[in-house]
């Protein structure tokens, strides 16, 4: 029997023994029910939901045509994408896991990008935020707001590096041009970005409540799915904790990182990091205090950058409506954690000096995760990174026009 037959009957029967389960464990089911919805609704809501609904937005108005014209001098040679793709890479690491993903789709859909453009795209825009990055894993979790720097310089770095490496992804050949109806622009790249905004905000032609409406919609249909997927992974962990099944995943990985010679008290972390982001954080922040800083660091990049199957399922029920692949995602995914752990280890000493253990600092309130301020800062940090990727692309398509010249001159 092949192995697509298969997946059929052992999905049946894989939810029939989590139903059975839920039965043995009524109490747990509940609370680990009730615990995975206020995450939702105290966090994910207030701090994804405007992202959704203001990237639905700048679409329909023609933003991204705008940037993906400018940043096409800075995109195409580094990471074989549309200059659009700039956009989506700003929000992503902005707004966190799984805006990301949300744009690249969008983009898909209005065919800015290819199927193996989009399949790069997605790969290193899945990110997590800086705010839950800084506030709760660093402060929360690590009680130690400086190691915010290694875990910021290994996460983003290490996604940079993903970029760069996937760009051998795929076929080579040409990157996909936008869309444009009309004769083309002439002039600088500055007047042809403002005409690819004003075409697209043509051809899109709904009016200003009515895209205010149906983004709305779109962002509310996504955000639900992503909190049934928080709750639905809350409780299978949960579950499966009570009945002992993750503690013989425990073991079977301590054995592993014992053979590695790393600390076998982080199998927790990363066993809970494989399927949910925060709970993996939080056990890496909380390991025994034997395990040197530096390991806890680099189990809680890995697990940060893979993400989780909890963020891996919400990518993949945006990508379905694609022809975008989710096999490269989660390769993409698990090099960058791997990468990740490995650049907090190489870099620990230079960044952080010889500090091994990390000095009391007591914070528990996550309350700004989603907090005006926390909101207000994310949308200043996409501004300084929309502009300095926009000045960098410029300088670059300045200087291969000077570069022209010379050559035509000589």
């Amino acid at each position: 029997m092949s192995v697509k037959r298969l997946g059929l009957p052992l999905m049946i029967a894989s939810m029939a023994g989590l139903l059975v389960l839920m039965l043995c464990y009524p109490g747990p089911y509940l609370e680990s029910a009730l615990r995975g919805l206020a995450i939702w609704w105290d966090v994910l809501f207030p701090s994804l939901f405007p992202f959704f609904i203001i990237s639905e937005m700048m679409l329909g108005f023609g933003i991204v045509h705008l940037f993906g014209t400018l940043l096409d001098p800075l995109m195409k040679p580094l990471f074989r994408i549309p200059g659009s793709g700039g956009f989506v890479a700003a929000m992503g690491y902005v707004s966190g896991y799984p805006i990301g993903a949300k744009l690249t789709a969008k983009l898909w859909e209005q065919k800015m990008l290819n199927r193996e453009e989009g399949e790069r795209l997605v790969s290193f825009t899945t990110s997590s935020d800086p705010i839950f990055l800084i506030g709760a894993v660093s402060v929360g979790f690590f009680h130690y707001p400086k190691i915010a720097t290694i875990l910021a310089l290994s996460h983003y770095g290490g996604g940079f590096l993903i970029g760069l490496l996937m760009r051998f992804h795929g076929k080579r050949g040409s990157v996909t041009e936008i869309p444009a109806s009309g004769a083309p622009v002439r002039g600088s790249r500055l007047r042809r970005a403002f005409n690819a905004m004003h075409e697209a905000r043509m051809n899109d032609g709904r009016s200003v409540g009515e895209l205010l409406q149906q983004a709305v919609e779109s962002s509310l249909k996504l955000i639900i799915v992503v909190g049934g997927l928080v709750v639905f992974f809350s409780v299978f962990l949960e579950i499966l904790t009570e009945a002992g099944v993750m503690a013989f995943f425990y073991r079977l990985l301590e054995n592993g990182l014992m053979a590695l010679h790393f600390p076998p008290s982080l199998s927790e972390a990363l066993v809970g990091g494989l399927f949910e982001v925060t709970l993996g954080a939080r056990s890496a922040g909380e390991a025994a205090s034997s395990v040197p800083l530096p390991f806890k660091a680099a189990a809680a990049a890995f697990i940060l950058s893979w993400g989780g199957l909890s963020v891996h399922a919400q990518i993949a029920s945006i990508l379905h409506a694609t022809n975008l692949r989710y096999l490269p995602f989660m390769m993409a995914r698990l090099i960058h954690g791997f990468v990740a752990a490995f650049l907090v280890l190489f870099l620990w000493e230079p960044v952080m000096g010889r500090y091994t253990d990390a000095p009391a600092f007591a914070s528990q309130n996550f309350g700004f995760l989603a907090s005006a301020q926390g909101i207000r800062d994310c949308l200043v940090l996409l501004c300084i990174l929309l502009a300095g990727m926009t000045v960098l692309s410029l300088l670059i398509s300045w200087i291969h026009s000077l570069w022209r010249g010379v050559r035509r001159t000589s």
